[in-house]
């Protein structure tokens, strides 16, 4: 993806698979652009579960990426410029998403898959928005077609992804119905404008779904966590509800009550966002730019930060992040 030189970079290393003490900063190789790419100077990253799963040894980078070195989204400035890589400019304020690298002082990616910074924007607010935002987005309204009135189960409503759905659902003038295992971080989602918080902390919420929507059930369901939550999710869907699936912290195998899927006509999907191809991403991003940036400006939606670590506290950010005591992102800033 890019042509190795001597010029040198800190970056966070998965030294073996393992606990969070396994990430340690050394130097490495700098990454140079090639055609069509940009380098970005990063100034903030932010921790992933999907980080979380590749230190383990569960969820390799594509390829084209570092394998090594972890991190799927970035805010900094443009730093360098490969031929034909359209009008950036060096200096100009970009965030975006990456296959990975991203733990680093320097990432290469393709430039149409760049995003200018709203100037209301911090670097580390902009740094918790590509991934959680443009998954929430790409998989709610792009892909499983939200629209004004839809009632709309968020699982896991205080993570990243949860926390930007629940504002993406509000301002499409739709309902949201929210679950976690803490009350709160129900409390602070409603916050952010949820409607219907749920307690899980025995892994069971339809009937309560149920209950709160009158027994229609809900319209589509936004579900972060997998494994048996999946179950609940199909028992509380109305007739030609939608289910998408985007993570699995709690595992990749459910028992799925078929008979429902086909006499409720039920619409189910997975999706992820880091193994799309290129021409995917670069589509996906145009969408973010055209429709979900402009709302940023406006302070429409907002990034929640939870908490900021230094690039050498990594591990201890990696710690945070599997306590599950984050509302929102946890970031790594880069900044002096």
């Amino acid at each position: 993806m890019s042509v190795k030189t001597q010029e040198k970079m800190r970056a966070v290393i998965i030294t073996k698979f393992g606990e969070p003490e396994v990430l340690k900063v050394e130097q490495v190789e700098a990454p140079q652009p090639e055609r069509g790419e940009v380098r970005v100077r990063v100034i903030a990253t932010s921790v992933n579960r999907a980080d979380v799963v590749q230190r383990l040894g569960n969820y390799p980078a594509p390829p084209d990426c570092p394998q090594n070195i972890p991190g799927l989204e970035f805010a900094g400035i443009v730093d360098a410029i490969g031929h034909g890589a359209g009008d950036w400019k060096k200096g100009d304020r970009v965030f975006g998403l990456c296959g990975g690298g991203a733990y680093a002082e320097y990432v290469v990616v393709h430039s149409r898959t760049l995003a200018p910074i709203p100037a209301n924007l911090s670097f580390t607010e902009a740094a918790a928005i590509p991934e959680v935002f443009m998954t929430a987005y790409d998989a709610l309204v792009s892909q499983m077609r939200l629209v004004s009135g839809d009632n709309v189960l968020i699982s896991a409503v205080g993570s990243g992804v949860g926390t930007a759905a629940v504002q993406i659902v509000k301002a499409m003038g739709a309902r949201s119905i929210g679950t976690s295992r803490t009350k709160e971080k129900l409390e602070q989602a409603k916050q952010l404008g949820l409607d219907d918080g749920i307690l899980t902390q025995d892994g069971k919420f339809a009937d309560e779904v149920l209950k709160v929507t009158g027994g229609k059930g809900v319209d589509l369901v936004l579900e972060l966590t997998g494994g048996a939550y999946v179950e609940e999710d199909i028992a509380c869907l109305a007739p030609q509800g939608r289910l998408i699936v985007v993570g699995l912290v709690a595992g990749a195998k459910a028992n799925v009550n078929l008979g429902k899927v086909l006499s409720n006509r039920l619409e189910i999907k997975g999706t992820t966002m880091r193994r799309r191809p290129l021409e995917e991403k670069i589509q996906a991003n145009n969408i973010f730019v055209k429709q979900v940036l402009p709302l940023f400006e406006k302070g429409l939606l907002k990034p929640i930060v939870d908490k900021t670590f230094k690039l050498e506290e990594a591990a201890e950010a990696h710690h945070f992040i599997q306590a599950d005591k984050n509302f929102g992102k946890v970031i790594l800033s880069l900044e002096s």
